[in-house]
Formats: C-alpha cells, sequence, structure tokens
C-alpha cells in the first residue's frame, strides 16, 4: 500500500487517531472498492459519509432520473439536478465533497444480465434499493459471488438493517424471507409515505457497518436483524438464524440460478 499524503492525513485526521482505524486502517478504506445498489433515500447517505470517510472506489448504480419528490429524502440531489440522472447528480457532489474517491457510476437498473459482471468488481456490496425483486436478485448474485451484503430497508417509520454473508457461514436474506411477497401485497411507499430522516439513519447504518467490515473492527451484525422505529427511538436486535431448508443457502438448494422478480417497495 502506498503512504497517505500530507494532505489526505490532515483530511482524515479524526479518523486517523482512532486506534482501530490508525494510518493502516485508513489506507484499507482507501483500497476498498464498495457498490452502492440505489443513489436514493438510502444510498445518498451511503455515498455521503463513505466518500467522506475516503473509500478509494465507489460504485454507483441507479437508472432513474431526479424527480422533485426525491429531495425530502435523497440528499445526494439538490433542486437544481431535477430531471438529471441520479448517478450523474450523485456524482457531482462526490467529486465536490473528496477528490481522493474515484466514482464509477452505471445509468442502469440492476437486471439478471448485469448483475454478475458489476458485483463481482467490488470487494463490498450495499443495498439500498426500494424494491423487493433487487433485493432479492442483488442477495442471490451476491450469494454466487461470494460478496458480503449490506442491506437496508426502509417503510414509514421504520427501518432495517442486516449484514449478509453465507460465504462465512452466516445466513442469507432468504433465510429471513425465503421469497418475495405477492405482487399487490404490500404498499409501495409512494402509497404508503415514508419518513425523509429515516433514510439518513439506516443509510448511514449501513455506511458504518461497511466501515466495520472493510476494517474489520467492532461486532457484526451478519447473524441479526437490526430494526430501528423512529417514532418510538428504539432500536432492536433480533435473532437471524440460518435457516436448514433456506432454497438458497442450505446444503439442498432449490434455487441455482439467477431470476427476475417483480415486486414493489421494501420491508414485509
Amino acid at each position: 500500500m502506498t503512504e497517505l499524503t500530507e494532505e489526505q492525513i490532515q483530511r482524515y485526521s479524526r479518523q486517523i487517531i482512532l486506534p482501530e482505524v490508525g494510518g493502516k486502517g485508513q489506507r484499507k478504506l482507501r483500497q476498498a472498492k464498495v457498490l452502492i445498489i440505489g443513489a436514493g433515500g438510502l444510498g445518498s447517505p451511503i455515498a455521503l459519509y463513505l466518500g467522506a470517510a475516503g473509500v478509494g472506489t465507489l460504485g454507483l448504480i441507479d437508472g432513474d432520473r431526479v424527480d422533485l419528490s426525491n429531495l425530502q429524502r435523497q440528499i445526494l440531489h439538490t433542486t437544481a439536478c431535477v430531471g438529471t440522472p441520479k448517478v450523474e447528480s450523485g456524482q457531482q457532489l462526490l467529486a465536490a465533497l473528496n477528490p481522493d474517491v474515484h466514482l464509477r457510476i452505471y445509468q442502469e437498473h440492476i437486471t439478471v444480465a448485469n448483475v454478475m459482471d458489476i458485483v463481482s468488481e467490488y470487494d463490498l456490496v450495499l443495498d439500498g434499493s426500494d424494491n423487493f425483486g433487487t433485493r432479492f436478485l442483488v442477495n442471490d448474485a451476491c450469494f454466487f459471488a461470494k460478496k458480503t451484503l449490506i442491506s437496508g430497508s426502509i417503510f414509514r417509520f421504520e427501518g432495517q438493517l442486516a449484514t449478509i454473508k453465507p460465504h462465512e457461514g452466516y445466513p442469507c436474506y432468504r433465510c429471513l424471507y425465503p421469497e418475495p411477497p405477492p405482487a399487490g401485497l404490500v404498499p409501495n411507499c409512494q402509497e404508503a409515505g415514508v419518513l425523509g430522516v429515516l433514510a439518513g439513519t439506516i443509510g448511514i447504518l449501513q455506511a458504518n457497518e461497511a466501515i466495520k467490515e472493510i476494517l474489520q473492527i467492532g461486532e457484526s451484525l451478519a447473524d441479526r436483524l437490526l430494526i430501528y422505529d423512529a417514532l418510538e427511538m428504539q432500536f432492536r436486535k433480533v435473532a437471524r438464524p440460518k435457516d436448514p431448508h433456506c432454497p438458497l443457502c442450505s446444503s439442498s438448494p432449490r434455487i441455482t440460478t439467477l431470476e427476475e422478480h417483480h415486486v414493489s417497495c421494501q420491508v414485509s
């Protein structure tokens, strides 16, 4: 690893003085490659905080354009960016925030056709998508690619967070939710609403877990689900055991290839 420059030492000084980080940890962050699925409510704080922390390469994938209704929670974008692709808007702000970061943008949606090629380029994947179809597809792709996945979701006033790494013996997303819910069962966020700052809370927690995974510090959420209630201001952790009959990661899997799902919104 190359040494940090004087400017980098000054920029990241408040992190570097932490014994758990130090110069060695900061260099690990600089070498890391992290993929962010979605440049919306969750992807915005994830990208900003990982970029500010000095993660060397960030991949940002989103096929949508900035809409005025996004701005209540998607802090990667401004009013002037309405109508522009979200990845381009995000690229502008992240470049202004930290020119150290190499940003790869993908103006497209994650699909069966592209997910493995994209995921394989990164060390870590953070899912900030807003639909079950993408969520299950990303989980399955990360399983096949043996990539750690940090999954966050929000709905109304509740958020959920989990670290998924079945390649290290922990449960996958399908151990918790074996199949997507039937279409029409779960209202989407446009219909049910979502508190804007909830996206910030869960997105920042995803960024925090990513940094922990890169530095290999702290306690992982690999076998638990973190649930946050914004109205009660309450966090709780629940066990997330490995399902011996999981359709994906069990010893007798039913799912052996990627498949598309088309279901709206995030948490069940």
